[in-house]
């Protein structure tokens, strides 16, 4: 199965990498991304049941991750939102997690963990 993912990171070259590394290593299929917090939840809440995972980095353009999180919590039950973060403190995790965040993973030293992450979520039976 293809992992129908949705990118929110402001930074091109992280940005680039990681599609390119989940595409490569993970079956990730990148729908898009966007750079700001009303950018992605204008394209989340537009292609509601048409993604499988939002990856969502918390410091944006404008806004933030926190307002991105917010506004899918109403998202349909196979939808899958994690963030990726250089701000992945104990507290931020929390915070997350109560804005409903599937998991947060650290950009400096999880990304092998948000790889296995999207695997599984590939190999698991029925809808991603």
């Amino acid at each position: 199965m293809e992992l129908k993912t949705y990118i929110i990171e402001d930074n091109a070259t992280i940005r680039e990498n990681l599609i390119g590394t989940l595409e490569e290593l993970a079956s990730v299929k990148a729908l898009g991304w966007a750079e700001t917090e009303n950018d992605a939840k204008g394209w989340l809440g537009g292609h509601r049941g048409e993604w499988d995972l939002a990856i969502v980095d918390l410091f944006l353009r404008q806004g933030s991750g926190l307002g991105v999180l917010e506004a899918c919590q109403g998202r349909p039950r196979g939808q899958r939102v994690v963030v990726l973060s250089n701000y992945a403190t104990a507290d931020m995790r929390k915070r997350c997690t109560q804005l409903g965040a599937d998991a947060v993973f650290d950009k400096s030293n999880e990304i092998d963990a948000l790889i296995e992450y999207c695997i599984d979520l590939c190999e698991a039976p029925g809808p991603a």
